[in-house]
């Protein structure tokens, strides 16, 4: 079966599309509800969510644009719109700090404890992280998703880089420590 005839079967409820719908974008959709969320289990609870949402909503899908970029924007909003519930931008401040880009000389630091010390930022600095570094969206496209202000769009990034290039800056210390 196409694509185009597995969409069409599941904006007729047919659940056998639907599951293999499931098969063929989870695993994709699942690193990004992984990215997004705090821990494994919330991420498997943001990707069923992401789900429901995507069957709920394949009707308006018409074709334009790459189907898994839709489906990966309606995750991304699904999980998201979890965090607006929870107010995690409550707090912030509009205040810009100044910012900072990271640099990696060598190769002592793996992808996998990039991704690490990513996941363990504070909500609101990896959710701005994310949009902007990895997924590319704009300070402006990520005030509107998160419904902050550009400036705490900045703001936020700026500080989870500062908190990047601090742990990462420990982490090295602690290496060389560690070799003599």
């Amino acid at each position: 079966m196409s694509l185009n005839q597995l969409i069409e079967n599941c904006k007729i409820n047919d659940t056998q599309a639907q599951s293999e719908l499931y098969k063929l974008f989870s695993s994709k959709l699942f690193s990004v509800c992984l990215k997004y969320s705090r821990t494994y289990a919330e991420a498997e609870d943001n990707l069923q969510d992401a789900f429901l949402t995507i069957y709920r909503k394949i009707e308006q899908y018409k074709y334009k644009g790459s189907f898994e970029g839709w489906l990966k924007r309606i995750t991304i909003n699904t999980v998201l719109q979890r965090y607006r519930h929870e107010k995690v931008f409550d707090m912030i401040s509009d205040d810009i700090v100044d910012d900072h880009t990271i640099e990696i000389e060598d190769d002592t630091i793996s992808v996998d404890y990039l991704l690490q010390i990513i996941q363990e930022l504070p909500d609101r600095y990896r959710l701005v992280f994310n949009l902007y570094v990895l997924d590319g969206y704009s300070h402006n496209d990520i005030a509107n998703m998160l419904e902050i202000n550009i400036g705490t769009s900045k703001s936020n990034l700026a500080r989870a880089r500062q908190i990047l290039k601090k742990t990462i800056e420990n982490y090295k210390t602690t290496r060389s420590l560690q070799s003599l």
